[in-house]
């Protein structure tokens, strides 16, 4: 492999403590490198590949997308070990020279709605981070998913609700902050458009069901 320097190292003249601090510095972000990302330098492309750990998302450093927050970075020397590190490939630069399916970039996308759901996740936000159009996303998300972002993340939000509402104590307002929704009533109407029920009624429900199976499981044991 070749050096920093790009020289073929010679093994003989090199000491084992040397051999360690460019397999170290192989894997920096160093001031160069970090320069060459938010340039968009194509001089760099192949040279090294940098990942955010907030999106899962690896790219070349001639990537147009915005630049990633510089502690989310990671550095690898080539794509597969970022692959190998479970990290997937932008779907606008392309690090591995293939274009990225269109099933692949809406787990992308899914694996980000997954983990931000509770936060203000807007198309828009969604776009930048996945790197792709707000259209386009919308459109190929629908047809991989069957329904849109926004309503998939309604989906995650109503079932975190659900959650809640069954094993805590915690008042609806806080209920409805906790899944990223900062206005109870709209909160109550959507609640009970998505299961048919108020948050209030679905408490109510599960705790009668479930006192009902706790005195049914005492009965026959």
């Amino acid at each position: 492999m070749a050096n920093i320097g790009g020289h073929e190292p010679k093994h003989h003249s090199i000491p084992m403590a040397d051999d360690a601090k460019i397999a170290a510095d192989e894997g920096q972000l160093t001031d160069e490198r970090w320069q060459a990302i938010i340039n968009n330098d194509a001089s760099y492309d192949f040279q090294f590949f940098y990942a955010v750990k907030t999106t899962c998302i690896f790219c070349r450093p001639s990537c147009k997308s915005r630049p990633p927050n510089k502690q989310n970075v990671r550095i690898f020397q080539n794509a597969q070990q970022a692959l190998a590190a479970n990290f997937r490939p932008c779907k606008r630069c392309k690090p591995t020279g293939q274009r990225l399916p269109d099933s692949e970039w809406v787990d992308q996308i899914t694996h980000f709605i997954d983990s931000h759901f509770s936060e203000n996740v807007t198309l828009e936000i969604l776009a930048e981070m996945c790197h792709g159009s707000p259209y386009h996303l919308r459109r190929t998300f629908k047809r991989v998913k069957g329904m849109t972002p926004g309503e998939y993340v309604q989906q995650l939000r109503m079932n975190m609700a659900k959650q809640l509402l069954a094993d805590t104590d915690k008042t609806i307002t806080d209920i409805a902050f906790a899944v990223g929704m900062s206005s109870t009533p709209y909160f109550v109407t959507l609640f009970k458009k998505m299961t048919g029920t108020t948050p209030t009624e679905y408490r109510h429900r599960h705790k009668q069901a479930s006192e009902t199976g706790r005195l049914h499981y005492e009965r026959e044991n």
